[in-house]
């Protein structure tokens, strides 16, 4: 699977490829007619099938594994995302002979950071990748009475030391941006976090975030699926599929 780069939004804007899976999937997702039962279950089959890479299933290999592939394989989404953190090429020896290849960081020098709720859904995939990476949460909850949806910081917990990990964020929906920035600012501010070292991972996102993000966080990278059209008047992303927490959660 070949990445998609465009910089017309975001210069380090990341799209992966709608393969006829995603496209299945996400129109799941996107129904209004779906029920709770059935978004969580459509929805992890995509986290799944975005999370996995080749035929392997992620419990199967851990991250230094599946980073360390051979460069024309291909990888999906999380992976795609967690291979846009640093790399090293390696030579190694196969059955069959001498190969080079490259190598991602180890897992407890990344920190899988989620926007408490909706994050947690994607915080989930990327453990199923790698059990052993480390966590961190931040709570925000968008001010729903404001015109703009306003975010506020409620909480934020990282594991020691994490100025000196790349993080992944991990957040399904960039909407407004709103809550995205105020992370990152989060992240910078009070942990002290190189926005360089920051991969923004997130499933739909609007082009008004994206211009947020530009403005604020070039330096962020953003991996993402699907680009949809704008936002609405309050601030949902259309086409979409709604607010992706109450949905996924059942709230």
């Amino acid at each position: 699977m070949q990445l998609t780069m465009t910089s017309s939004l975001h210069p380090n804007l990341v799209v992966c490829p709608n393969t006829k899976a995603h496209s299945i999937l996400f129109t799941k997702l996107r129904d209004e007619q779906t029920s709770s039962e059935s978004f969580v279950r459509y929805a992890k089959r995509s986290m799944r099938l975005l999370a996995e890479g080749r035929e392997r299933r992620p419990s199967e290999c851990c991250l230094s594994d599946q980073l360390s592939i051979h460069s024309n394989c291909p990888f999906f989404f999380l992976l795609d995302a967690l291979a846009e953190l640093p790399t090293v090429d390696i030579d190694i020896t196969t059955p069959c002979g001498p190969c080079q290849g490259v190598q991602g960081p180890h897992p407890s020098s990344v920190c899988a950071v989620s926007i408490v709720r909706s994050g947690d859904a994607l915080l989930e995939a990327v453990r199923d990748i790698e059990p052993g990476i480390r966590v961190g949460k931040i709570l925000i909850q968008r001010d729903e009475s404001h015109p703009e949806k306003l975010p506020t910081l409620f909480y934020s917990k990282m594991p020691p030391g994490v100025e000196n990990m790349h993080v992944l964020l991990c957040d399904p929906m960039l909407a407004t941006g709103g809550s995205a920035v105020m992370a990152i600012e989060t992240l910078v501010g009070k942990y002290t976090v190189d926005p360089a070292n920051i991969v923004f991972a997130n499933m739909i996102c609007a082009p008004e975030g994206l211009n947020v993000m530009a403005e604020k966080y070039p330096q962020v990278k953003i991996v993402t699926v699907m680009m949809d059209e704008k936002l609405n008047n309050d601030k949902f992303i259309v086409p979409g599929l709604g607010d992706y927490g109450d949905r996924f959660f059942n709230t």
